[in-house]
Formats: structure tokens, sequence, C-alpha cells
């Protein structure tokens, strides 16, 4: 059962220029695991926009609750290169909290544009009383 689902639109040369102009502010929103390619090179812009689009994207499917670190959300890659979804403290609080078991992550960079789409799922419906809620 869907919890929420997320998009994120974000402007590459405008996050470029904010990142970089800031100290430390990609610290504030990326891993070191995130900054860096498998490659070991460091990601490219349109990139970590795409990644930020997924953080923004996973805190909307969750109904945009207060305190979301955005640290606390990350984004990986499976072996074929696959966007992978992992939280920790106060993203996996409020997934948790929601009954979120599974991400479904999409993201794309094309130019001057980055996006993400992120389905939150749970695995059945809660049940009220005798009712189930669908």
């Amino acid at each position: 059962m869907i919890v929420g689902i997320g998009v994120d639109i974000v402007n590459v040369p405008r996050f470029a220029a904010t990142i970089n102009a800031v100290s430390g502010l990609k610290k504030v929103y990326f891993t070191p695991e995130e900054l860096a390619a498998e490659d070991g090179q460091p990601r490219s812009p349109g990139a970590l926009a795409a990644h930020f689009a997924v953080k923004e994207a996973a805190t909307k499917a969750l109904g945009v609750p207060a305190g979301i670190r955005h640290l606390d959300c990350q984004v990986r890659h499976g072996p074929a290169g696959e966007p992978l979804l992992v939280t920790s403290g106060s993203v996996q609080s409020a997934a948790t909290a929601a009954g979120v078991t599974r991400w479904h992550v999409s993201l794309s960079h094309e130019g001057d544009v980055a996006m993400a789409m992120v389905i939150a799922e749970r695995d059945e419906a809660p049940a009220i009383g005798n009712a189930e809620v669908r």
C-alpha cells in the first residue's frame, strides 16, 4: 500500500551556485559517500542536484514531518546503478511511524534540470477496529 508519493525538481545551475558559494553546505546535505561517485571522483553538480531532489521527494512522501535532517536520507546505488534510498535517524523515525517498509526511487538529470520521484510503501493497510483502511 502506498503511504505517500513525493516529487521534486531542482534547477542545477542555481543549486550548484548555492552549494559552492556557502562553505560547508555540501556537508549539511550529503554524506561523504554521496559526494563521491563510484570511481572516487566528485559527483557532478547534476548528480548532486538529483540526489538532493531524492531527499526532498522522500520528505514529501512522508508528509514533510518536522525535524527531518537531509543527512538521515542517503542516496546509494545498487549493483546495476539503480538508485536506492537508505534512511537513518529522523527520516527512519518518520518512516517507521508511517509504517514505511519499502522505498521506490527514480531520479534523472539533464542540462539545467534534475528531478526525482519517491514512493513510500508499507506492506499492508493498518486495521482500525474491524475495518481495514484502504
